[in-house]
C-alpha cells in the first residue's frame, strides 16, 4: 500500500536546514575538521530527494586539500586523546558523548530520514543505537589489559594493547549515522583518532555525529568528518602518510580498491562488504514466524542492508504455503515517504539503484522465474514494491548479485545436505538463518552455515557487543564487540632484564 507524500522535496531541504542548525550551528554544509566546519573546495555535490526525484539540496566536494588538514588534525588529536588523559577519563568522555546523542535522538533521527530517505521508525531506532554504541564501548576504555608472559628467560615480559594512531573510515549510504557510530565508537575506545568519509549521498548525519561527539568533550580534531567524493576526497584521505588504518563499509567492488590502496602503504584495513545471505526454513518450522521473519530481513530498509536475507530456502513440502504467506505479508507492507511515522518500506536511494533494481527482476522474469508479488515501480520518487520471486536457480544472476533492493527469490530444497550446499553456494559470507522446531537440527544447520553471523528462528538481530563482519567475499575483520577493539588496537611485548647479572647472549 502506497501512502500519501506529506512533504515535497523543498519542504524536506527547508527542515533539513533547520535541524541542521540546531545539531551543528549556523554554519553551511560542509565538514568538520579540527572542531570547525569548513566548506569543500570541489566540485559542488548534488544530492537529490530518494522520495521526489527532486533536487534536495548541495554542497562542495570537501577535496584533497581538506582531506589532508583532516589527517593531520588528527594526528595532533593523538596526544590528548591517548596519551594526556587516563583510559578512565576517555571512558568518561566517551560516556558523555552516548549522552549527548541520547538528547538528539528525535533531531539525528529527523536529519538521517530526510537526507537519506529512510523511514524515521528505522531512524529513531539506528540513532539509539549509537547511544548504545558509545555506551557499550566507554565501559572498555580501562579495560584494554595486556598480558604477563612466562618466558624461559630472566626477562619480565608483558604486552600492551596500543591504537594504531590515525583511522580512516568510509561508511555507506544506507546506514550512515548508524554506520558511523559503529566504527567511530571502537576507534575512539581504543585510544585512536578518526578521520571518516560518509557516502556522498549522505553525509550530513555523520557530521552532526561529529559536532555532538566534540559538545560532550571529545577533543577537536579527534573526530574529522569529510563531505565529499570517493575518487577526490577518499583517495586523498587514505593516501595521507598519518593514517595507520583503513577501514571501509560498502561493496566488494570499492573494497578491493581500498585494499589495494592499504596494500601500497603497507598498513592493515578492515572490510565490511556485501552479502546474500540465505534464510533457510525447514518443515517443522513455525511458518508464520517464518514469514514474518523473512519479510522483516528483506523489506527493512528497503532491502538496502548488507545482511539483508534477499536468499529464501524453503523444504519442498511447504514451499508454496511459506510463499503464500510471505506474498501476504509483503503486500500488506506501507509503503511511503521518509518522514511518515506509519511508512514501512521507503524508497530506494536514487534513480540508478532503482534501474539496477527493476532491470534484475526483468531479467529474471525473462529467465522463467514466476515473481509471486510486487516487481513494479512506484512514483513519485524512488520506490520498488515489496517482491517475492519464486522458482530462481541458485546459479542464476537474481541469486547470486546482491541486489540492495526489496527483492527476496525463493528457491526449493529436499533435505538438509541440499539446504546446506544451496546456502553456502555464493562468493559471500556475511549472514544467514535457519527457521525450525529441532533444536539440534538448528545448530547442527547454524554450525555449517559459511557467514559471519546467523541466527536461529530470527532474523537481523544485532548488538555492539557481539562480533559482526564477513567470511569469503563479504570482507575480513570485525566491526563490533570486543574483537573490534583488537581490530583497533595492535600488541607490543615489553621485556625487561630482572637479573643483576644477565646474560649477554649473541643472536636469539
Amino acid at each position: 500500500m502506497m501512502l500519501d507524500h506529506a512533504m515535497n522535496a523543498r519542504a524536506r531541504a527547508e527542515r533539513i536546514g533547520q535541524v541542521w542548525e540546531q545539531l551543528c550551528g549556523d554554519v553551511p554544509y560542509g565538514s568538520l575538521i579540527a572542531g570547525q566546519v569548513r566548506r569543500g573546495e570541489g566540485d559542488a555535490v548534488t544530492i537529490l530527494d530518494p522520495a521526489s526525484g527532486d533536487q534536495l539540496l548541495h554542497y562542495p566536494d570537501a577535496g584533497a586539500q581538506l582531506a589532508r588538514d583532516a589527517a593531520q588534525a588528527a594526528e595532533r588529536a593523538r596526544h590528548s586523546w591517548y596519551r594526556d588523559i587516563s583510559a578512565v577519563q576517555r571512558g568518561r568522555v566517551m560516556w558523555q558523548a552516548a549522552q549527548q546523542v541520547r538528547a538528539c535522538i528525535e533531531e539525528l533521527a529527523e536529519l538521517e530520514a530526510l537526507s537519506a530517505g529512510k523511514p524515521i521508525r528505522d531512524t529513531r531506532v539506528e540513532a539509539t543505537k549509537v547511544a548504545e554504541m558509545f555506551e557499550y564501548y566507554a565501559g572498555w576504555c580501562d579495560k584494554l589489559y595486556g598480558e604477563v608472559i612466562p618466558v624461559p628467560t630472566s626477562h619480565l615480559n608483558y604486552t600492551q594493547r596500543v591504537p594504531h594512531g590515525v583511522v580512516a573510515q568510509v561508511t555507506p549510504w544506507n546506514a550512515p549515522v548508524f554506520t558511523g557510530g559503529w566504527q567511530i565508537a571502537p576507534a575512539l575506545a581504543a585510544g585512536n583518532t578518526v578521520v571518516i568519509k560518509p557516502s556522498e549521498l549522505t553525509p550530513l548525519s555523520t557530521v552532526a555525529l561529529g559536532c555532538l561527539l566534540q559538545k560532550a568533550g571529545v577533543p577537536e580534531g579527534a573526530v574529522n568528518v569529510l563531505a565529499g567524493l570517493g575518487g577526490t576526497t577518499g583517495a586523498a584521505m587514505f593516501a595521507a602518510p598519518e593514517v595507520q588504518l583503513a577501514v571501509f563499509v560498502g561493496s566488494p567492488e570499492t573494497g578491493r580498491v581500498i585494499a589495494r590502496a592499504a596494500a601500497d602503504r603497507l598498513i592493515p584495513c578492515i572490510l565490511e562488504l556485501g552479502g546474500k545471505s540465505a534464510n533457510v526454513v525447514f518443515e517443522d518450522a513455525d511458518l508464520a514466524k517464518a514469514a514474518g521473519g523473512a519479510a522483516a530481513g528483506i523489506y527493512a530498509a528497503a532491502g538496502q542492508s548488507c545482511v539483508a536475507g534477499s536468499r529464501l530456502l524453503i523444504q519442498k513440502s511447504v514451499y508454496e504455503d511459506v510463499l503464500a504467506r510471505l506474498a501476504d505479508k509483503a503486500g500488506g507492507l506501507r509503503m511511503g515517504p521518509p518522514e511518515t511515522p506509519e511508512t514501512q518500506v521507503g524508497p530506494l536511494n536514487g534513480a540508478a539503484q532503482q534501474r539496477r533494481v527493476l532491470d534484475y527482476i526483468d531479467r529474471a522474469r525473462q529467465a522463467g522465474a514466476r515473481v509471486v508479488c510486487g516487481g513494479q515501480a512506484e512514483s513519485p520518487g524512488y520506490f520498488v514494491q515489496p517482491t517475492v520471486i519464486a522458482d530462481v536457480r541458485n546459479d542464476w544472476e537474481i541469486a547470486q548479485d546482491e541486489i540492495f533492493g526489496p527483492v527476496v527469490v525463493a528457491m526449493p530444497f529436499e533435505d538438509e545436505q541440499e539446504a546446506v550446499r544451496l546456502a553456502n553456494q555464493t562468493r559471500f559470507g556475511l549472514a544467514g538463518a535457519v527457521w525450525t522446531g529441532r533444536v539440534e537440527r538448528a545448530h547442527r544447520i547454524a554450525g555449517q552455515i559459511e557467514a559471519g553471523t546467523v541466527w536461529i528462528n530470527g532474523y537481523k538481530t544485532i548488538g555492539v557487543m557481539s562480533p559482526f563482519g564477513g567470511f569469503k567475499e563479504s570482507g575480513y575483520g570485525r566491526s563490533s564487540g570486543r574483537e573490534a577493539l583488537m581490530e583497533y588496537t595492535r600488541a607490543r611485548s615489553v621485556w625487561t632484564e630482572t637479573s643483576d647479572d644477565p646474560t649477554m647472549a649473541f643472536g636469539y
